[in-house]
């Protein structure tokens, strides 16, 4: 499949889409979603709709005649089966460890810090400890209706807008960028290439190295 990133839809209006286009079918992922994770999770949520369809159990937005409420049944195995891609079950059961069950009460600060762990998003981790009974449909929702608060109170981080070094690296990944820089710092490459490999003017490499350094290389935000 192609894998592309498009840049001038919001986030509001779509995270990922999938062309089920045989023999190349294309995912496309917003390139305004700044987190990795919440990235990784559309891919596969998005390679999920692309075997249903080659399973024959889907078909493009045109001709898809199921109603909504059936649709919403296909999102939410979409879902599951992006989650569980990421987090294989053996894996989740040792990060939370044998004394949890579904009653337990899980606080936003808890998800985060076991997502951060296992590298999903704190949304599609509790949505895998719902599908694994770790957590109860009550709970569950309780928890979305505590973190939808949570979100709404966060400070709108420079209005939505991303600097040339995040624009870069959403582009073309973190290891390709890293790679470009330890190519020209070692003379394998001149700085005009750099430029045009990543897309970037040089005055912005400062910038990048400083975000390569920064919480995003090993680490994760809470939001």
């Amino acid at each position: 499949m192609l894998v592309f990133q498009f840049a001038k839809v919001t986030l509001e209006e779509a995270r990922g889409l999938s062309l089920l286009d045989w023999p190349l079918p294309v995912v496309g992922i917003n390139g305004k979603e700044r987190v990795p994770e919440a990235k990784a999770f559309t891919l596969m949520h998005e390679l999920v709709h692309l075997m249903l369809a080659r399973g024959n159990e889907e078909e493009p937005a045109l001709t898809e005649r199921r109603s909504a409420a059936e649709w919403l049944a296909v999102e939410r195995f979409a879902e599951v089966a992006a989650s569980h891609a990421l987090v294989p079950e053996d894996a989740l059961r040792q990060a939370v460890g044998p004394a949890s069950t579904p009653d337990r009460t899980w606080s936003i600060a808890e998800v985060q810090r076991l997502a951060r762990r296992v590298r999903i998003t704190p949304l599609a981790l509790a949505t895998r400890l719902r599908e694994s009974g770790l957590m109860s449909w009550q709970r569950y929702h309780n928890w979305r209706t505590e973190w939808a608060r949570f979100v709404a109170s966060l400070p709108n981080r420079g209005g939505g807008f991303a600097t040339p070094a995040e624009k870069a690296v959403g582009r073309t990944g973190r290891p390709f960028v890293k790679l470009v820089l330890e190519s020209m710092d070692a003379n394998r490459i001149t700085s005009v290439d750099a430029a045009r490999f990543l897309d970037l003017k040089f005055q912005h490499f400062d910038q990048l190295r400083t975000l390569l350094r920064g919480p995003g290389e090993g680490k994760d935000g809470d939001a």
